[in-house]
């Protein structure tokens, strides 16, 4: 029981101690009874020893003893935390380095120097293990990224098939109305692949310059100004002048999805609110929603029935968002709103 309550380091330190203390105690009773037998076996012709001085002296050898078996507990407990610190510094560089690579950044290794001893063992261990996430992260992002790619082309094979179909003069209305209906089922695949592309290339960012984050929001409210007046929502604004450094494509298609979001899953004469700063929040109307569904959203094809809205998207979108954010060292908070709605909280790393 003890064990699951202290650390490592006060495990060895307590060892330590102890096993400093052991050996004193031992060191003492050595010294206490050598010390009485020199007494006791003194030279043929000596005088005898007053035996109240002989006892006073062993009181005073004693009392002595103690005293300095107190002092240098005190002593082994110092050098026990000193030598178990120097002991486990080791593990603690492993353990620092080992927490700052990320899935953005597994290509980093310990490249631990020394001697082949269990330390190294260690380092190596954790190295050979970052060398197969790396390789089956890159697998697994090339696969999407070349999946996407190919499945775009017979893709625009059938758009420009149902393009040449809905041009004949002699179509029938029922053939351009099977067309509409799959031009809308082709938009739905494109929008998805361009979503997988997205998460495949969301790790790696490839340009890092300042980017504004209330340029962002400006622009992707622009851009469904036709569907917030159409659908009666009031915009709030809060922009504070704040710039992120990151990549311009990926923080740009962050902010659009999520004005698309707030957009998209509102109620006709709702409202949303952006506010900029420190961190980014996008908070919008809607239907009244369980915590723990709303934390099942930023995964990959998550969708709630009961959202405004959640037949048209594609189930990326906060995904998305969630995996941008985390190649700019942020990270995403999803908050269910008491009165409805959604608020979507965004930190960046190294933003105050």
């Amino acid at each position: 029981m003890l064990r699951g309550r202290t650390t490592v380091g006060q495990r060895f330190t307590v060892l330590y101690a102890v096993v400093f203390l052991i050996s004193g105690a031992a060191l003492a009773v050595l010294i206490n009874l050598l010390g009485s037998d020199i007494t006791s076996t003194a030279p043929l012709g000596t005088p005898p020893v007053d035996p109240g001085w002989e006892q006073a002296r062993s009181r005073q050898l004693l009392v002595g003893t103690l005293i300095a078996l107190a002092m240098m507990a005190a002593v082994s407990v110092l050098v026990g935390k000193a030598v178990a610190t120097t002991v486990l510094r080791p593990l603690r560089t492993i353990t620092a380095a080992t927490r700052r690579i990320t899935a953005e950044n597994l290509h980093e290794r310990l490249a631990v120097v020394g001697p082949s001893d269990e330390v190294k063992h260690l380092a190596d261990t954790i190295d050979s293990l970052l060398e197969r996430l790396e390789t089956s992260f890159t697998a697994q992002k090339g696969f999407v990224a070349n999946a996407s790619h190919e499945l775009r082309t017979p893709l625009a094979t059938m758009r420009a098939t149902l393009d040449v179909t809905a041009a004949k003069p002699d179509a029938p209305a029922q053939t351009l109305t099977l067309v509409e209906r799959l031009r809308t089922e082709l938009d739905h695949v494109d929008h998805l692949l361009a979503g997988l592309l997205t998460l495949a290339r969301a790790g790696v960012p490839t340009e890092t310059t300042p980017v504004s984050l209330p340029a962002l929001a400006t622009t992707a409210l622009t851009a469904r100004a036709e569907t917030i007046t159409r659908r009666d929502l009031s915009v709030h604004k809060d922009f504070q002048p704040q710039e992120i450094p990151g990549s311009p494509t990926l923080l740009a298609q962050l902010v659009d999805n999520l004005v698309d979001n707030a957009v998209r899953h509102n109620v006709d004469g709702g409202w949303l609110r952006i506010a900029t700063g420190s961190e980014l929040v996008v908070e919008s109307g809607g239907a009244v929603l369980a915590q723990a569904d709303v934390d099942r959203l930023g995964r990959p094809f998550q969708r709630l029935a009961d959202r405004t809205g959640s037949d048209s998207g594609s189930g990326l979108g906060l995904s998305i968002v969630a995996a941008i954010a985390a190649a700019h060292g942020g990270a995403v908070e999803l908050l269910a709103l008491p009165e409805g709605g959604l608020r979507v909280t965004v930190r960046f790393g190294g933003v105050e």
